[in-house]
């Protein structure tokens, strides 16, 4: 989900930023002790910067003191930046204060920053995305998904939708939400049960979804680049979390419902008030229109051409350009995998475009230019903290001090031998602490990736399962930090309901969700691995690095 500062909607907020009143009590507790220790954190960019001259310090002691570390590798070439020697593969560090680095550094700024596989991946979906949000068919289509719901089924409705809004952008936090309060109020229910359910799907369940989105190629693409500090043929597949996060989907739905009815809502106590004027003008407004239907008809006609065209480039006997003839089994499917980075590009302007020539929001191709240009915009936060966190990435490559930390650990969690459901859940809980006081998803997991991915695909743990257990941790905590962006805009929501309602409020009334999840999540993890349940198309649990010795 695209927002002002960055794809994930999770971006720290400085102590200003939350309501007025209550300030004292906020800071006492364990979550006093949260929201103060979060506040003194720098922006996700300056952060990077800091950990920028961090390693610079760090490469000149490594290469001072000879750090270096070694594996038995049988491929034929060795990795960038490894030296392969008689079937054995050294790193040694090396100072980026050297001569080599420096120039390398400012020679290759601009080739650093372009050629960051993150930054290609989620503009290009950025484009598509922008048409469909800002033509209004996200929009429209969550207005839908409410419309009509029955009173007993608005649970389970809620929780689904909100878990699926995430493709929606901005909409899941500003239109469902306090959508789904109105909703219930309106049929007889207390409303904040319904904002409880409705913020922990879309904020503690955003690690599910029914389809991948623009979330996963981010995320990947992270995937992509630590992963080829040690397989540098490993190619992100945008779908290697497809199933696990349709488990959690069909996981979480229960939780959220038995949760809101069984237990939010009776501590809530029954709701005396009637649906307002306000309220009601507000659920007349959400109502589609004509032409709005019209239009949601239109763009359901484009989505299934665009997965027809698919369809028939990888299916048409003699014309398959989506498929790989020449390999076999799943490797067959990679450029179909490849693809579907366009695949979502053309799925959005498709629909964007049909629904917003039916409801006027698109007259021309200049409204679709300027719709592309206005997402663009949004992001240009997260592209100024793609230039810092793409050359920390690579400076941590040219250090060769990525590696090292990899394969030495890696040979200390073989003498330990540790289980592979323990390894996972360890980097679960690490991303969900760090979740409190560093909100973006995309910023820890630019950070940590270059470590534990090779470290576990060393140990015998996938890439696509490393992300999986990183996601699940990164979800749940979000309902539990006051630093999370869009924490203040659901208190205000709140505030409409009951004026008396504090953070205090919100976090006792999320907390039920909170703990939840976080049983469900490592269980879930620790379930996926101890079966050995693919994590999506060709994507398994664990990973066999090819031409890698015994």
């Amino acid at each position: 989900m695209s927002v002002p500062s960055d794809p994930d909607p999770e971006t720290p907020e400085t102590a200003e930023t939350l309501p007025a009143g209550g300030a004292a009590a906020r800071q006492k507790g364990f979550l006093g002790f949260v929201e103060k220790a979060g506040n003194l954190l720098p922006e996700p960019t300056m952060i990077f910067v800091y950990l920028i001259i961090v390693l610079m310090m760090l490469s000149a002691l490594g290469a001072g003191l000879g750090w270096s570390a070694s594996l038995d590798y049988a491929g034929e070439k060795a990795p960038e930046y490894g030296v392969l020697k008689d079937g054995v593969l050294t790193y040694q560090a090396t100072s980026l204060f050297s001569e080599e680095n420096v120039a390398r550094l400012l020679g290759e700024m601009p080739r650093t920053m372009a050629g960051f596989a993150p930054l290609g991946l989620i503009l290009v979906i950025m484009l598509g995305a922008a048409v469909a949000e800002r033509s209004g068919m996200f929009s429209a289509l969550i207005r839908a998904s409410l419309a009509k719901a029955p009173s007993y089924m608005l649970t389970p409705i809620v929780a689904v939708i909100g878990m699926v809004s995430h493709h929606a952008s901005d909409a899941a936090y500003v239109v469902f939400i306090p959508l789904a309060a109105i909703t219930y109020a309106a049929v007889g229910r207390h409303p904040l049960a319904g904002l409880a359910a409705a913020f922990g799907a879309v904020s503690g369940g955003y690690a599910g979804n029914l389809m991948p989105g623009q979330i996963d190629v981010l995320l990947f693409g992270f995937t992509q680049e630590a992963a080829r500090i040690i397989d540098p043929n490993w190619t992100m597949n945008p779908l290697g979390n497809w199933w696990f996060i349709l488990g959690i989907v069909i996981l979480f739905t229960p939780a959220v419902w038995f949760i809101t009815d069984k237990v939010i809502e009776p501590r809530l106590g029954k709701w005396d008030g009637e649906a307002d004027e306000e309220t009601k003008a507000e659920l007349a407004r959400s109502e589609l229109t004509q032409a709005e239907r019209k239009g949601l008809r239109r763009a359901g006609l484009a989505a299934l051409a665009v997965v027809g065209l698919y369809v028939a480039l990888t299916m048409t006997p003699g014309y398959t350009p989506l498929i790989n003839e020449k390999a076999s089994g799943t490797a067959q499917l990679q450029p179909l995998y490849a693809a579907l980075i366009a695949g979502f590009f053309l799925l959005f302007v498709s629909c964007g475009i049909a629904f917003g020539t039916a409801t006027g929001t698109v007259k021309g191709s200049s409204d679709v230019t300027n719709m592309m240009r206005e997402g663009i915009k949004t992001i240009a936060p997260y592209i100024v903290f793609v230039f810092f966190a793409a050359h920390f990435v690579a400076m941590f490559n040219w250090s060769r001090i990525g590696p090292i930390i990899a394969i030495n650990g890696a040979e200390t969690l073989q003498a330990w031998a540790l289980p592979a459901p323990m390894l996972l859940v360890a980097v679960l809980l690490l991303s969900s602490f760090l979740d409190l006081f560093i909100g973006s998803a995309s910023a820890k997991w630019s950070a940590l990736a270059p470590v534990v991915v090779p470290m576990f695909m060393l140990v015998g743990i996938s890439p696509e399962m490393t992300t999986a257990a990183y996601r699940m941790g990164d979800s749940y905590t979000n309902i539990m930090t006051p630093l999370m962006s869009y924490f203040p805009l659901i208190l205000a929501f709140a505030r409409r309901w009951d004026k008396s309602f504090g953070v205090g409020s919100l976090l006792a009334l999320m907390l039920p969700f909170a703990l939840t999840f976080m049983v469900l999540g490592i269980s879930m993890t620790v379930a996926w691995v101890a079966f050995d349940m693919p994590l999506g198309p060709g994507a398994q649990v664990y990973y066999t690095m090819p031409g890698a010795g015994p």
